[in-house]
């Protein structure tokens, strides 16, 4: 198996650990771990993300912290804030919510497992359904944000025109390219 000697491989973490966060993810307070560095993604580069790693119970558990970002919605409206709150958008989620997922504090707190990570494109049949993939992926976000506003986005939809949401994201796809290219 791939997914735990990726962990054991990274180097200890130095610095500010954001220990209290991390121990309150595990399932004991008391349990041991060590804290490693990892990078991971695209959104967060740069930003801290520790991974605490232990044995309970005679299986390998992780729990990993990030620093918690701004919304995107903060660099694309300008302003110095909009107002997004993460846990708070979880806790009005039209989902069932996610028992593992934590703020603290500044951090993002979150398990990591082998049965519970991202799904990577390119490990995914050459042959596959993208529509599906990509509906499955947009009602994940609006569960997140209907439960934010349920009204207000309601009667916002209401008054779009037909495939209004195809011509956006074809006509942020162009800008991402531009702004890439330049």
């Amino acid at each position: 198996m791939t997914y735990w000697p990726k962990f054991d491989a990274l180097r200890l973490a130095t610095g500010a650990i954001p220990h209290p966060a991390l121990r309150e993810a595990f399932p004991e307070r008391r349990l041991r771990y060590r804290v490693v560095r990892r990078v991971a993604g695209v959104g967060s580069l740069g930003r801290p993300r520790f991974v605490a790693l232990a044995t309970w119970r005679g299986a390998r558990i992780a729990r990993e912290a990030k620093a918690c970002l701004p919304s995107a919605a903060v660099w694309a409206s300008g302003r110095a804030s909009v107002g997004v709150n993460g846990a708070a958008l979880l806790i009005r989620a039209v989902r069932a919510p996610d028992p593992f997922l934590r703020f603290h504090r500044g951090w993002i707190v979150r398990r990591l497992a082998p049965d519970c990570s991202r799904i990577e494109l390119a490990d995914l049949p050459t042959v596959r359904d993208e529509e599906k993939l990509m509906r499955a992926m947009g009602w994940e976000t609006a569960s997140m944000h209907l439960g934010r506003r349920r009204i207000g986005i309601q009667s916002d939809l209401k008054g779009r025109k037909r495939r209004w949401l195809e011509a956006a994201a074809v006509a942020m796809a162009d800008t991402i390219h531009a702004e890439w290219r330049d």
